[in-house]
């Protein structure tokens, strides 16, 4: 029982949200064409590049939301983000269905904005760490704005404003550098594919083990 009163009120909210289809709408259906929509165009000029860049962003987003359900059993207290508010459907307890979605465009859209030459400077940076490190700037500053409607929650001093470097970092900079990193692999379709495969396995496998626990 202790337990259950140390939660936050956040983690209360949305783990009775978690995983419940009354609240489905079907402007999700909408959101689900435009991510077709974006693989696509790029399928269609066989940009492979893209496509598998865009999937590591992804599948590292599911790497951390895993890993931040788990946190969120590890403390009996809250995960390092909560969401709340409406949507859809609640994936896990900081991962919303249309916040996939948008994932899952995010990584085409990053790597399109890239310079071809992944060695040019820019400002005397390298153009692929200084993309990087703004794109999670601008993703961070997004999550404060969200944070402020109340919908989106961090609990802990070290993942919360105004100490934001552990999220610009391991937030989103990972999620950056992999598919950048994806995306330099150039033509090298199975060392692109190796790395897409792990990524994918082994959130496979967080998903397989710790939703046996019911740590999802």
């Amino acid at each position: 029982m202790s337990a259950l009163f140390a939660v936050t009120e956040a983690t209360r909210v949305a783990e009775e949200m978690l995983r419940d289809t009354s609240s489905f709408q079907w402007s999700t259906v909408t959101l689900l064409g435009l991510v077709t929509y974006v693989y696509s165009v790029e399928i269609e000029r066989r940009r492979w590049d893209v496509v598998l860049a865009g999937l590591a962003f992804w599948l590292m987003d599911g790497f951390n939301e895993i890993a931040n359900s788990v946190i969120l059993h590890a403390t009996d207290r809250s995960a390092l983000w909560t969401v709340t508010g409406h949507t859809s459907y609640l994936i896990l307890i900081g991962l919303t269905i249309e916040i996939s979605f948008l994932f899952l465009i995010s990584g085409v859209a990053f790597v399109k904005q890239l310079p071809a030459d992944p060695k040019q400077k820019v400002l005397g940076v390298n153009n692929r760490l200084l993309f990087v490190f703004l794109s999670s700037l601008f993703c961070v500053g997004v999550e404060l704005l969200l944070h402020a409607t109340g919908w989106f929650h961090w609990e802990y001093w070290f993942w919360n404003t105004p100490f934001i470097p552990l999220i610009v970092v391991f937030g989103y900079m990972t999620f950056f550098g992999i598919a950048a990193w994806v995306y330099d692999m150039g033509r090298d379709h199975r060392r692109q594919l190796r790395v897409v495969g792990t990524l994918a396995a082994i959130d496979l496998a967080g998903v397989a083990v710790f939703g046996a626990v019911g740590w999802l």
